[in-house]
């Protein structure tokens, strides 16, 4: 059966509390490979994995309770390897690449911030901080709406505006929160965001981060902020050289 890998430890790093389950329906047990002076938490992994929310839970499930107990390098959901035996290949030929990856993230979380527009905050201030906007809306009301052209116009000039306003928003987002954090890494593009971040920060300054979300959220009321977290350091966990020990 193919194996299903959570995360990477240190080979001193305690078991998994007894009866801790993983993902699956039924749940399948948790366990640990050990080689080159690490180890591989584990489980089998059912025939059809999916995205549930029930599997999605349970992998993160796995890696807060065992980075309880120390440091736990998190692979992605949907991380596999072939069998126990390659898992164990793995970890043994890459030992210091993933012993050093444990000593960087060790006492590190990860933050998610995403931002979007509060759309008609967002109109507003275009119509009230640029006179050709103000202008050119002022008159197709006065004509009744305006022409085809007319609107048009209006239209591609509010889109180009909001498009600037996107690019200027996700800097001051960044430019913000990278003080408080030691790394930071973009997540995938995607149109329901302007901003979508990870930030890589010590543990215990946390509180310092999520304070520096609430002040910038208060300055730009025309953005919502949203901040996930504290979360394994998934974003910042690089890859071997070669091979890894599992197959996303």
């Amino acid at each position: 059966m193919t194996t299903y890998v959570y995360g990477i430890m240190r080979e001193e790093h305690p078991e998994p509390p007894e009866g801790m389950s993983g993902i699956g329906d039924p749940p399948h047990p948790v366990r640990t490979l050990r080689a080159g002076g690490l180890a591989a938490i584990v489980s089998d992994c059912p025939p059809e994995l999916r995205p549930k929310r029930r599997d999605l839970l349970a992998h993160q499930h796995v890696l807060t309770e065992s980075g309880a107990a120390g440091p736990v390098l998190p692979l992605r959901f949907g991380s596999l390897s072939y069998d126990d035996d390659a898992v164990r290949a793995v970890l043994g030929e890459h030992a210091s690449h993933y012993a050093e990856q444990l000593d960087r993230l060790d006492g590190r979380v990860e933050y998610n911030v995403k931002a979007v527009h509060h759309e008609e905050t967002v109109l507003q201030m275009i119509m009230n901080e640029d006179p050709r906007v103000r202008a050119l809306s002022e008159a197709n009301q006065r004509a009744g709406g305006g022409s085809y052209q007319d609107q048009l116009r209006l239209g591609e000039l509010v889109a180009n505006r909001v498009r600037e306003r996107e690019i200027h928003d996700a800097k001051t987002v960044q430019e913000a929160l990278a003080p408080h954090a030691e790394q930071q890494c973009p997540g995938p593009e995607s149109p329901a965001w302007l901003v979508n971040v990870s930030f890589l920060l010590e543990q215990k300054e946390s509180a310092a981060f999520l304070n520096a979300v609430e002040d910038l959220r208060q300055a730009n009321l025309h953005l919502n902020l949203q901040a996930t977290g504290p979360l394994p350091p998934y974003s910042f966990v690089t890859e071997a050289p070669a091979a890894h020990p599992a197959e996303s």
